[in-house]
């Protein structure tokens, strides 16, 4: 399994967002620009994200997006869901119905063991993590 790109933009792009004056909108090309993601990538990212409740988006000359709850209430995993979905290493460890040997197959038992542990570590982190991360680990002035 790999995160896809637009998991990872978002993430980034989120980052950035996270890093802002609490409630200071800012525009895509602004964060596009930042995290070297191509701008009409990023809009249709922060759209999805816009609509799964991560950011607020306005539009207008003074528009701009904003994060829509504190970045210590939004996950790493709501993130990648709202960008690819829901986290699932193999059809069988989310629907075991899907396959006909769930029930015998050794390899369906340790495909929902990782799963479990993928997302139990995606879902412990948050946006705050990030950013103090990131605050730790800049250089300061």
């Amino acid at each position: 399994m790999q995160l896809t790109r637009g998991a990872d933009y978002a993430l980034r792009g989120l980052l950035y967002l996270a890093r802002q004056p609490k409630g200071k909108l800012v525009m895509a090309s602004e964060i596009a620009a930042a995290e070297r993601i191509p701008e009409y990538f990023f809009s249709k990212l922060f759209q999805n994200l816009a609509k799964g409740g991560v950011v607020n988006s306005f539009r207008g000359s003074n528009g701009g997006f904003v994060l829509a709850r504190s970045a210590k209430e939004i996950t790493v995993l709501e993130v990648i869901e709202a960008i690819d979905g829901p986290v699932a290493l193999n059809k069988c460890a989310d629907s075991p119905e899907v396959c006909e040997k769930s029930g015998s197959c050794p390899f369906h038992e340790y495909w929902k063991e990782a799963q479990k542990a993928l997302v139990s570590t995606l879902g412990k982190y948050t946006l705050a993590d990030a950013v103090a991360h990131v605050d730790a680990i800049a250089p300061k002035h």
